[in-house]
């Protein structure tokens, strides 16, 4: 054992090695500025001008989120193959966490549409690096400790979880209240104090992860012995297919949203646009790929190899359905969705909230203090750091709760002008339009005065004369304007106030992404129970039972939304709907979750284990682009049907998958040849 190893297990915090705690804080960061800015793309990109947002239409939004969540998964295939041959994870896990702060940095100015693709591709590019070594990382300080490694990654994986919980929580609060660049900005400074703290806190892995990873041309069967795998060299055809294939798929991905924002469409020739041909060819030409390297191995081999592809398409159609979560799903929940609380509900919510805020962020500063006792001397600038970001979270934390108590709700009246009006049929509809100051009221026009509500911290008396912002020009919902941003906007509107309405609270529309981490730290010990135990289902069974879950949740949503009526753009469908949805997606992941790469590393040979799980990264990216171009029909199918049509689709596609994965179970469990 080197000396190195012993150095790292010298001091434990929690029965592990205190160093796993600096990688745990570290991930802790980069999820909690992944997921926090991930919760306010589409809002931010749909939201009106007058609030900050872009006013995009859902289509296009819901396109550029798929095109960024597919690379995100692409990337990390060229940044582990940098790590392992000339960075080493450290360098790689720095150099990726430098890229995704200037990243966030630069989405933080998100009123310029330069520097918002500027960030999202270092976001992209950073995440490429720093992803993949993370957890290899942890498998090289844990290789002489195979025993120790499963605690160990559940550990890390906590990690994960929290930081999106705060990610989600925080940035999605500030975004939502304070402004859309507070939201991006926080995200780049918790990446920075990440960074910081990882690169001041390096000398406790002595020399692990310093240097490129020697590759093992051999791999570990379930008995631990190892064999030696038949050389199979890709040949210069499968070269030439691979950048055939990668080129075209990823002009594809990136010309989707380019060419409905940016009006560039790489893909059109003699006006016709060949998208749909392009990306046929692109999977046929990798399917003959993967079906020419596969047959070249023996029958047990390529037994294997064919049950990891069919355990990837499996994922596609999982992915692409549970990634609605942070495109229609917040959609939904921010124009569909009540999200208005009064009274006893609004004091029991708030209460809830805290105790969901306030809970994990002390277990979790437990921890810190922990590891402060063990290393807090010898790493004093990391811990420092550390420590300070602590300091910042119950700082955000503690005004959130303040202001959450000290926000009214006020009941307002502003004048509005009505006029009649005939359509081609001869029938008179009256349509009814703020006031604004650029308004010019017509001469047949009849002034009506309105009643809505607003919420401000501001400590308004009756008949105070304020400044609001119909926030989605469909006259449903209303924010107040300081004066300042007032004599900016054009379409601010004057109104008065009526009366203030006590106990009145208003959830974010992010806060519904924080149940996925929540119901994870709540059900992940029950599932890894039931993985123990006699009644572990097989791997395809696993499968069918993510699927039916995911099914059922967004059953959940198309029986809420059923009394919607064709067409509507907005409507107030109970909360109930959201978080049953969410609770039976993530049980839905936690059956999928265990069965992914540690089967493509169990079942494929050592010389096509960089292809394979290229090949289940792809599929991974396939999902997610997916999730973004299914999310984007969400317009035209609410128009043609409704909107609880559209959730049906996402209830029985994922229904019908799991169905012809449990179907397949004994054909999986024959092509595995005993691989458990």
């Amino acid at each position: 054992m080197s000396k190195t190893n012993n150095e790292f297990f010298e001091t434990q915090v929690l029965g592990h090695p205190s160093g796993l705690f600096v990688l745990f804080f570290t991930e802790m960061w980069e999820r909690f500025s992944f997921y926090g800015m991930r919760a306010l793309l589409v809002l931010f990109l749909v939201s009106a001008l007058g609030i900050g947002g872009w006013d995009w239409p859902r289509e296009n939004a819901l396109a550029l989120y798929g095109t960024y969540l597919a690379l995100l998964y692409l990337t990390p295939i060229i940044g582990g193959t940098l790590a392992d041959k000339y960075l080493g994870n450290r360098k790689a896990i720095i150099i990726g966490a430098i890229i995704m702060t200037l990243g966030h940095a630069s989405m933080a100015i998100e009123s310029n549409p330069f520097f918002l693709y500027l960030g999202l591709g270092l976001l992209v590019i950073g995440t490429g690096f720093f992803k993949p070594n993370m957890s290899s990382f942890i498998s090289i300080l844990y290789q002489d400790f195979p025993e120790k490694k499963d605690g160990a990654y559940t550990i890390f994986y906590m990690g994960v979880n929290a930081g999106a919980f705060l990610g989600i929580m925080l940035c999605g609060y500030l975004g939502e209240t304070l402004g859309w660049g507070w939201g991006f900005g926080l995200a780049g400074i918790f990446m920075l104090l990440g960074l910081l703290q990882f690169t001041l806190a390096q000398g406790i892995f002595g020399e692990a992860g310093s240097k490129p990873n020697k590759v093992d041309k051999t791999i570990e069967t379930d008995d631990h012995s190892k064999i030696e795998d038949k050389l199979n060299p890709f040949t210069l055809i499968d070269k030439l297919l691979i950048v055939i294939v990668a080129t075209l798929g990823l002009t594809w991905i990136i010309n989707d949203p380019l060419s409905k924002i940016g009006g560039v469409n790489f893909l059109e020739f003699g006006g016709t646009d060949y998208s749909s041909q392009t990306i046929i060819i692109t999977l046929i030409l990798f399917l003959y790929l993967l079906i020419s390297r596969i047959v070249r191995y023996s029958e047990i081999t390529r037994d294997k190899m064919i049950a990891v592809v069919i355990f990837a398409f499996f994922i596609i159609f999982f992915w692409a359905s549970f990634e609605q979560a942070g495109g229609s799903m917040s959609i939904f929940a921010k124009d569909y969705t009540s999200r208005i609380l009064s009274g006893n509900s609004a004091l029991i919510f708030n209460i809830i909230d805290i105790i969901i805020t306030v809970v994990p962020i002390a277990i979790i500063t437990w921890v810190l203090f922990l590891l402060f006792k063990q290393t807090f001397k010898k790493y004093f600038l990391s811990n420092l750091i550390l420590g300070f970001s602590f300091v910042l979270i119950w700082a955000i934390v503690i005004w959130k709760i303040y202001n959450n108590f000290n926000t009214y709700s006020y009941e307002i009246s502003y004048n509005t002008y009505q006029v009649t009006e005939k359509n081609s049929e001869g029938i008179e509809s009256t349509k009814t339009f703020a006031i604004t100051a650029e308004t010019k009221i017509p001469e047949n026009a009849t002034i009506v005065e309105n009643n809505t509500v607003i919420r401000s911290s501001n400590d308004f008396v009756k008949s105070d004369e304020i400044s609001i912002i119909d926030i989605d020009k469909k006259g449903v919902k209303f924010k107040y304007l300081t004066e300042d941003k007032a004599s900016e906007i054009n379409t601010s509107i004057k109104a008065s106030i009526i009366r203030k309405k006590e106990n009145e609270i208003e959830i974010p529309a992010t806060w519904f992404l924080i149940l996925n981490s929540l119901f994870i730290i709540a059900f992940a010990p029950l599932f890894s129970k039931w993985w123990e135990s006699k009644y572990n289902p097989k791997p395809a069974n696993k499968y069918a039972i993510g699927l039916f879950f995911l099914g059922i949740g967004f059953a959940f949503l198309a029986f809420g939304s059923s009394g919607i009526p064709q067409g509507a753009k907005t409507a107030s469908v109970s909360i109930i709907w959201l978080i049953l949805a969410f609770l039976f997606h993530t049980l839905g992941e936690l059956c999928v979750s265990p069965v992914g790469l540690s089967y493509v590393s169990k079942l494929v040979p050592a010389r096509m284990i960089a292809f394979m799980f290229g090949v289940w990264y792809l599929a991974l990216a396939i999902g997610n682009k997916a999730s973004g171009q299914m999310g984007a029909m969400i317009d035209d199918i609410t128009a043609k049907y409704d909107i609880s049509t559209f959730f049906l689709i996402f209830t029985f596609v994922p229904m019908i998958i799991g169905v012809i994965a449990f179907l397949l179970n004994p054909v999986l469990k024959k092509l595995m040849h005993g691989v458990k």
